[in-house]
């Protein structure tokens, strides 16, 4: 990749700065050389950094959802100043240094790169003789966090916030010609209780370089002094319209004139009052999805002559359904899989700010091309235009609130800050189509009534769903209050959920993943990198992406899994765990195949895509009769309530090994797992278990995978009968046409956890030894010595206790009655389990952990042969028994452990299932 460096910037200093006596509260003011002004080399530059403009950086129009024609920006390069306070504006006094807006004085790009708790900012601006008799406004994106304006020597306000935008009427502040615009920003950062997300004092490691004063764009406009202030539009689908709330400004019971278009065409016009809801219909409406991501245009004329602005929305719903027997989010009635990435909105030359409105919408482009169909911003607000872009490319957003300091309680005053900050955020958001959750907290980071919060959320925003604490199950959390619309677990490395959805609550893993790669040339230059796993290289860290991604698909299935968030999109500062680098040069995954796996993720949800070669169960989605499970029983298929606690018989006899399809691999076929070699298949309508008998068995025996005719779960038709559907009814299983009725809920099932996790057998309360495979060392046996799990050379000439020590009484597994635990035969009551990988033999103290540790599902040998079999953990799915020099892990073929080694992996977590030694 072509290396870029910073450009040269020159301009001419537009003033040399006076020397100001110092005193107290007086500005400290560093003289300016006499030189070109130029940002400051960043510690990595993107390939952004040198498109940067001194006199017209980010050039957009900066709020899209109210837009006026005329307007005047301001960025661009200001003169600077650090202070001790800000009671004395430096009025008509030039300062030392220049700065570069809207650029943070922390950033390289800023030309300060340097932190102020106290600072001013100083420039001219003339007035455009054709906005002679209109009202002016001066807009500020955000400023971090508290400000100050004064408009030739006139205070215009205080502003406090670090992530909303505010304005002035400056019109009865100006002059004829030159006008002078000063801002003081005082930002305590994480010194004081205000929110601060990730910032820190003292950064590192998870927390970053702070970033103060002006962040995003500072405009001019001209406007009558009756304005619009904000759109609040909300879709109506059912309605068929958009409900309009016109905030304004010295427009009170004004009447407003609202149409919709879309390609220049108006489809709908209604009128209405300021700050009252009114509706303007959109018939036959187009849908905003993340697949067609279509958004209408909308004009708002003001009465008596008054203002008029442009904006955009999406018509789309956002609820939760209780759908194929799991309560799922919804949108537009569906079910659409939440695969997020938990974009953090740093950069190396501009830190909170894109250099380029390219770069800004370079981020979520990027995630768009690799399947993700959702960003969770994470405890940062972004600028209008980032919404923008995620409204146009179709990603949901999940929009934290940012966080008060983590590990301290917060105060009085730090409370009223942060409900004032979180609800301008919701007010400035509500008509921002992509954002479907509000997330007020994260890992309890300076939470405090979480239960209250997440209910004042709702009552400011009843739309969407309110996610009370993302990580409610780590770190400094609250005990979870059981309110708001989501169950959030964090889960490194992951993915997993600690809870499964309620009647009430979706189930989502709010973070994931953390996979680290370096990447010298392109890190932050500091100490102390850090990522959840580390890989050696590119391949390893795609394949670990693609192993830990593809156990989505059976927490979607089994556990209900609505939505997933991986950490994280880009490196930051000493997070190394991005599928680019810091810079964004360094792709450093095979996005190809990244793509593929979050594709198959989306195909699980929505029904298309199942497992094959895996066993699972089907599940009725039918309200009343969702415990019941699709069985054979005597040749005939039908469904029984079936729980972990029944039968061995019945719980394998509803067990399945999803196969390719025997007529079509690009749809399935179910072998039964415990009559191999028969399949489901339909005869005369009616769905039986039979072994192959040639003629038209391949095709009566393969289903083809639809999205659940009830909007969730899996509908299955028959690959040779179009139209007809796997269903059961009065607890027979046929194939039957949409006959009504309950049928779209009888033809779904939920493509389920295994009922019979073993996918092959073991003799219980039996003597067995298990002898490695792997060739060249196939005479050695996995045997305890001093507590730890390794193999050596054992045989029946060895002394007592090395055989005794390799032999293992097989018994019913702690954890499932499907698996099994393996109790040392001369240590009666300790079992195998694993602990920090090792496999080890411990006593059994009876805790649900250690259940969990020392369970393990039989599987058919990874690398095949008679006699053979291979031992997967329950908790750990997807890790196997491994001998790796001489010791014994749980592993994963490809992961970040030393014995995850692919190389040999297969053939060393196959074990022959021997007679026993001792």
């Amino acid at each position: 990749m072509t290396e870029h460096r910073p450009g040269s910037w020159r301009r001419p200093l537009a003033m040399i700065a006076a020397v100001l006596t110092a005193s107290s509260g007086t500005l400290l003011v560093t003289p300016a050389p006499a030189s070109a002004f130029a940002p400051k080399p960043p510690p990595l530059s993107t390939p952004w950094t040198d498109q940067v403009s001194t006199t017209n950086p980010l050039p957009e129009y900066p709020r899209p959802q109210l837009t006026r024609p005329d307007w005047q920006s301001l960025n661009g390069t200001w003169q600077f100043a650090g202070a001790t306070n800000l009671d004395n504006p430096p009025v008509n006094t030039p300062l030392g240094e220049e700065v570069l807006v809207p650029y943070p004085i922390e950033s390289a790009l800023s030309g300060i790169m340097r932190r102020q708790d106290y600072s001013y900012y100083r420039r001219t601006f003339t007035v455009p003789a054709g906005w002679a008799g209109r009202n002016v406004q001066l807009n500020f994106g955000a400023v971090d966090w508290q400000s100050k304006v004064w408009v030739n020597g006139t205070l215009l306000g205080t502003h406090e916030g670090g992530y909303d935008k505010f304005s002035y009427d400056i019109t009865g502040a100006l002059r004829t010609g030159a006008n002078e615009v000063i801002v003081g920003v005082w930002d305590p950062t994480d010194s004081q209780d205000i929110p601060v997300g990730k910032q820190r004092l003292h950064r590192g490691g998870i927390w970053y370089t702070p970033y103060s004063g002006i962040w995003q764009t500072v405009w001019l406009e001209p406007t009558n002094a009756a304005r619009i202030t904000r759109l609040d539009t909300t879709p109506n689908v059912p309605a068929g319209g958009l409900d309009l709330v016109v905030q304004a400004a010295n427009a009170s019971g004004r009447t407003v004139t609202a149409q919709v278009l879309t390609g220049g065409t108006v489809v709908g016009t209604a009128t209405g009052t300021v700050g009252s809801s009114f509706r303007i219909p959109v018939p036959n409406a187009r849908l905003w999805t993340p697949d067609n991501p279509f958004l209408y245009d909308l004009k708002v004329t003001l009465g008596g002559g008054g203002d008029a602005v442009g904006g955009y929305f999406g018509m789309r719903t956002l609820g939760k359904s209780m759908l194929g027997g799991v309560l799922r989010p919804t949108l537009n009635g569906r079910f659409v899989y939440q695969l997020g990435t938990l974009d953090q909105g740093y950069r190396p030359d501009g830190i909170s700010t894109a250099p380029t409105d390219a770069a800004l919408r370079f981020d979520l482009e990027q995630q768009k091309a690799l399947g993700f169909t959702m960003v969770r911003k994470h405890i940062k607000v972004e600028s209008d235009r980032w919404f923008y872009w995620a409204d146009r490319l179709g990603l949901m957003v999940w929009q934290d609130m940012p966080a008060l300091a983590s590990g301290r309680e917060p105060s009085a005053l730090g409370r009223q800050r942060f409900e004032r900050e979180l609800k301008e955020m919701i007010d400035e958001h509500k008509g921002i189509t992509s954002i479907v959750q509000w997330v007020p907290f994260n890992e309890g980071w300076g939470e405090y009534d979480a239960g209250r919060i997440a209910d004042q959320v709702k009552r400011w925003d009843p739309t969407r769903l309110v996610n009370h604490n993302s990580g409610s199950n780590c770190c400094d959390s609250d005990p979870d209050p059981g309110n708001g619309d989501v169950i959030d677990d964090h889960l490194y490395v992951g993915p997993g959920l600690t809870r499964a959805p309620t009647a009430t609550r979706i189930a989502v893993n709010g973070e994931y993943g953390g996979l680290g790669l370096r990447a010298p040339g392109h890190e932050w230059p500091s100490d102390g990198k850090f990522a959840y796993e580390w890989l050696p290289d590119s391949t390893a860290l795609t394949n670990r992406y693609i192993q830990i991604t593809s156990k989505l698909i059976d927490l979607i299935n089994g556990n209900g899994l609505s939505g997933s968030v991986y950490t994280e999109p880009t490196d930051v500062e000493e997070e190394l765990n991005g599928f680019f680098t810091y810079d964004r040069r360094i792709r450093k995954m095979d996005f190809t195949r990244v793509r593929e796996v979050n594709l198959r993720v989306l195909g699980a949800a929505n029904g298309t895509t199942l497992p094959t070669n895996r066993l699972a169960s089907l599940r009725v989605t039918t309200p009343g009769y969702t415990d019941r499970y699709l069985r054979h029983r005597d040749g005939l298929a039908r469904t029984d309530v079936i729980a972990t606690s029944s039968s061995p018989t019945d719980r394998q006899d509803a067990t399945f090994t999803i196969r390719p399809g025997l007529s079509n691999d690009a749809c399935y076929s179910f072998e039964s797992r415990n009559f191999p070699g028969r399949y489901l298949r339909h005869r005369g309508h009616r769905v039986y278990t039979e072994a192959n008998t040639g003629g038209t068995f391949p095709a009566d025996a393969t289903f083809c995978a639809r999205p659940g005719l009830s909007g969730g779960g899996t509908s299955l038709e028959a690959s040779n009968l179009a139209g007809y559907y796997l269903r059961h009814r009065n607890a027979e299983v046929w194939i039957d046409p949409d006959t009504g009725g309950p049928f779209r809920d009888d033809a779904t099932w939920a493509v389920s956890a295994p009922l019979w996790r073993s996918g092959a057998d073991l003799a219980v309360n039996q003597k067995r030894s298990f002898r490695v495979t792997t060739p060249g060392y196939d005479n050695r046996h996995l045997r305890h010595r001093d507590g730890l799990a390794r193999t050596d050379i054992i045989t029946t000439g060895s002394p007592a206790t090395d055989r005794a020590d390799a032999t293992f009484t097989v018994r019913t597994g702690f954890a499932d009655t499907s698996c099994y635990s393996f109790e040392s035969v001369n240590y009666p009551g300790q079992y195998l389990r694993h602990s920090g990988y090792r496999l080890q033999k411990s006593p059994n103290d009876n805790t649900p952990i250690f259940h969990q540790d020392a369970t393990f599902c039989a599987q058919p040998p990874l690398n095949g042969g008679p006699g053979n079999v291979s031992l997967e953990s329950i908790n750990y799915p997807g890790y196997y028994w491994r001998h790796y020099a001489e010791a014994v892990y749980i592993a994963t073929n490809g992961g970040g452990n030393t014995w995850d080694n692919p190389a040999s992996y297969a053939a060393d977590a196959t074990w022959n299932n021997a007679e026993p030694l001792g």
